[in-house]
């Protein structure tokens, strides 16, 4: 079944869109494959380094589909987990990629890991988009499941100042991409038109726990929640290990409880739990 461009954050695009998440994460044969056959649409892979993108067309639509990063499964995986996501730090894009973000205005921040792999991938990709819609006009629908749901935000914004008109960004399970001027950026740039996906047993929207100073990280517009309240006291645990990673000095006992409280959540982070959501 095709896209539908006509009803903004429709559950069947939805649906269709987190498949879309799903095939990103396979090799060219196959993803290609899955695409056609169940998506009816045709795609091409586009990776750099780290960061991994599938292109896919028809008729009626442009999708851009990123992948995302596993979670982490051990309790060293997530020790490193925290101190890498502390050392991340909210940055004032330069170069190139500060032309596009400029319009962000003086006070918007953004993940510096995050734009790091956005512009790995940016020549070729836009290139792709471009190339699409020059060939036929047509919704682009931009989407990512996790660290690709956060490129994805990053790359809509950078379609949209480079001319190519984004329709909407979907994304599922994806963590904070800026502080709070840059969520108000985003919600000027794109209105209506980015909807964020969360199960709120996910522990991976909550991320980034922590910046420096008083740049904090903020989530942009139009969250929609899959499954009842947040889980108020695991937030509350991982802001405070977060703190104490950035301070480098990992609480011991802290550490502990956090990881024992993610690891029974990190399921609810997946992608096929969010297509399980979303089928009611």
């Amino acid at each position: 079944m095709p896209l539908d461009s006509s009803i903004p954050g429709h559950l069947a695009n939805v649906q269709l869109l987190a498949r879309a998440c799903q095939f990103a994460y396979l090799p060219e044969a196959e993803g290609a494959a899955a695409f056609q056959a169940e998506l009816g649409m045709t795609a091409r892979l586009i990776s750099v380094d780290n960061t991994q993108a599938y292109l896919a067309t028809d008729e009626q639509s442009v999708v851009v589909a990123f992948r995302g990063s596993q979670a982490p499964t051990s309790l060293d995986g997530f020790k490193d987990w925290l101190l890498t996501n502390a050392n991340n730090l909210l940055v004032v894009p330069e170069g190139r990629i500060g032309t596009d973000f400029a319009a962000a205005g003086v006070g918007a921040r953004f993940h510096r890991g995050f734009m790091e792999a956005l512009a790995e991938i940016w020549e070729p990709l836009s290139a792709a988009v471009r190339e699409a819609l020059d060939a036929k006009e047509r919704p682009l629908w931009v989407t990512g499941h996790s660290l690709g749901g956060a490129i994805a935000l990053l790359a809509a914004w950078r379609f949209q100042r480079q001319f190519l008109p984004v329709h909407e960004v979907v994304t599922f399970g994806a963590p904070m991409v800026g502080n709070a001027a840059a969520a108000e950026a985003f919600a000027r740039e794109l209105p209506n038109r980015v909807f964020r996906y969360v199960d709120v047993e996910d522990p991976v929207p909550l991320l980034p726990t922590v910046s420096l100073v008083a740049n904090t990280y903020r989530h942009c517009m139009n969250e929609v929640r899959l499954q009842g309240p947040s889980p108020q006291a695991f937030a509350e645990a991982l802001g405070k290990v977060g703190r104490t990673a950035v301070e480098g000095l990992l609480n011991a006992s802290l550490v502990d409880e956090v990881w024992g409280m993610l690891h029974q959540r990190i399921a609810a982070h997946l992608i096929p739990n969010y297509q399980r959501r979303l089928q009611g």
